[in-house]
C-alpha cells in the first residue's frame, strides 16, 4: 500500500506535497544543500548559513531574511536545476521549500470560492510545477517571485472562471452562440521540420527548437540530453531563429524549393556540422553550466 492510501494522507495535492517534503527532509538522511558551494558557484558571498544545511532549516532561514535576494536566487537556481535534472525527489523538495507561500496563495484565492478548495490547491501547485519544470528562465533574477507568481496566476484563473460562471437549471434554454471550435492557425512545427529537411537549419536542432520555442520546455534537460552546455543550446537556437526568419521572409518554407537552393543549404549545413564537430572535439565533453561556442 502506498503512503497516499493511508487514512491520514491529505486529500489536497498541496498538503500531500507538504507531507512528502516532510518525509524527504526528516532524519536520518534529510535532503540538504551545501551553501558554501552555492556561494562559490556565483562568485559572491551571499549571507547564507554556512556549510551543509537541511532544507527545512534553510527554508526557515530564507523566511527570516526576505531581503537577501542574492542568496535566495542562488538557492532557488540550484533547486530548479536539481528538479529539472534529477527528477521527482528534488521536485518535491522545491515545492516544499515554497510551501509557506503556496499555502498562503491558495488560502487567499479560496476565500469565498463556491467549489472545493482542494481544486484551488491543485491549480496553484500545477502552476508552480509548470514554471519549475519548464517555463522559468534561470538567467533572470527573482526566481522565487516568478515561481510563486506562476502559482498565483494558475489559481486565479480557476477562481475567475468560477466567478464568471452563471448556474442555470436547464442549459438547453440558455442563449448561446456557435459552439463550433475555431480552426487552429498555422502549424509552425511542420514548417520547422520542413526547414530541417531542406537543411535551412540543422536537423539536430529541429526537435530542441520545437521543445524550447513551441513547447516552452526548460533548456537544461535538453542540453544535458544533447551533451552540450545550456549556453551552446541557446546560441544554436538563436541562430536557428535567424535562419528560420530569413527563410520565411524569402518564401523558402512555403514555396517549392529549387534544386540550386536545396544544394546551397545542404552545403551550408555540411560546413556547420564540420565546424561544430571540430569545436566539440577541441573542448571535450560539455557540462550543463559552462559556456561553449555553437556553430
Amino acid at each position: 500500500m502506498s503512503v497516499s492510501d493511508t487514512p491520514d494522507w491529505p486529500t489536497s495535492h498541496l498538503l500531500a506535497a507538504d507531507a512528502a517534503f516532510a518525509a524527504l527532509t526528516s532524519d536520518p538522511a534529510p535532503l540538504t544543500l551545501d551553501c558554501d558551494s552555492l556561494a562559490h558557484d556565483i562568485g559572491k558571498d551571499p549571507d547564507l548559513p554556512s556549510g551543509v544545511v537541511p532544507l527545512p532549516v534553510l527554508r526557515d532561514w530564507l523566511l527570516k531574511h526576505p531581503g537577501d535576494y542574492g542568496g535566495r536566487d542562488a538557492v532557488w537556481r540550484e533547486l530548479v536545476l536539481r528538479a529539472r535534472l534529477r527528477g521527482a525527489e528534488w521536485t518535491i523538495a522545491a515545492v516544499g521549500m515554497a510551501m509557506p507561500a503556496l499555502v498562503r496563495i491558495a488560502g487567499q484565492l479560496s476565500a469565498g470560492y463556491r467549489g472545493d478548495p482542494a481544486d484551488i490547491d491543485s491549480e496553484v501547485l500545477t502552476g508552480f510545477l509548470e514554471a519549475l519544470r519548464d517555463h522559468l528562465d534561470l538567467t533572470r533574477p527573482a526566481l522565487y517571485a516568478s515561481l510563486t507568481m506562476a502559482a498565483w496566476r494558475a489559481g486565479r484563473r480557476l477562481r475567475l472562471a468560477d466567478d464568471q460562471a452563471m448556474p442555470v437549471e436547464d442549459i438547453e434554454h440558455v442563449a448561446a452562440g456557435s459552439r463550433t471550435p475555431k480552426m487552429p492557425y498555422g502549424h509552425p512545427d511542420l514548417l520547422v521540420r520542413r526547414a530541417g529537411t531542406l537543411r535551412i537549419i540543422d536537423e539536430a536542432d529541429v526537435q530542441p527548437w520545437i521543445e524550447v520555442r513551441l513547447g516552452r520546455r526548460a533548456p537544461e534537460p535538453i542540453a544535458a540530453r544533447l551533451g552540450i552546455t545550456v549556453d551552446a543550446l541557446r546560441m544554436r537556437l538563436a541562430r536557428a531563429d535567424e535562419r528560420l526568419a530569413q527563410a520565411v521572409a524569402e518564401g523558402g518554407l512555403t514555396e517549392v524549393a529549387s534544386t540550386d537552393a536545396v544544394a546551397a543549404t545542404t552545403a551550408q549545413a555540411k560546413r556547420r556540422t564540420s565546424i561544430r564537430a571540430g569545436r566539440a572535439g577541441a573542448r571535450g565533453p560539455a557540462g550543463t553550466r559552462g559556456v561553449a561556442v555553437a556553430a
